[in-house]
């Protein structure tokens, strides 16, 4: 493969061919294209640019290993993105000690308030959420932004749903709180 090489301009077949067959330039070029995206995705999982760095290049690199999986004709960047996920998950687990808040401590910490969200530039949110203690910060990730269910989010980290829903909720009043603290 030559290195002015695009995804754009190659067929994907032949860059899943050269990334299955370890090919540098393949590996660069697809780092290069989805470099941004991946990194947003590990942004809302850590609480600084330097974790957000090492989840993006620990992600690659199981990209790269597990290329061999992946099934031709499905959304390259939808796979990829479970795979930072994944890691960010893994991240998760090996450096935070599972808490768990019972729902009922956290029924008081709900609010029917318009959302202030909306009013916030997505920078401010995103400093906003990397503030968050890590637990509130997975479960706001998994549910909000990546869709996941407050089962699948119990399975994951092997907690209740009611565990997931009351670490939801708290996350949410903690964001409403330092967001509306910034005088809106």
């Amino acid at each position: 493969m030559d290195g002015s090489l695009s995804i754009q301009q190659s067929d994907e077949r032949q860059l899943l061919a050269a990334l299955r067959r370890n090919d540098r330039v393949a590996q660069q070029l697809l780092y290069e294209t989805y470099y941004g995206q991946l990194m947003s995705v590990c942004q809302r999982y850590v609480s600084n640019e330097h974790e957000a760095m090492d989840l993006l290049h620990e992600s690659f690199i199981k990209i790269f290993a597990k290329i061999g999986r992946y099934q031709e004709g499905t959304s390259l960047i939808a796979w990829m993105r479970r795979i930072a996920v994944n890691t960010a998950i893994d991240h998760y687990r090996k450096s935070v000690r599972r808490r768990t808040e019972d729902l009922d401590q956290a029924y008081h910490l709900s609010s029917n308030d318009p959302d202030i969200i909306s009013q916030y530039s997505a920078k401010e949110i995103l400093v906003a959420v990397q503030g968050l203690p890590p637990t509130y910060r997975a479960i706001f990730n998994l549910y909000v932004v990546e869709g996941y269910s407050h089962r699948e989010i119990a399975e994951r980290f092997e907690i209740t749903e009611s565990t997931s829903r009351s670490n939801l909720v708290k996350a949410r009043s903690k964001l409403q709180k330092v967001l509306t603290a910034k005088g809106r």
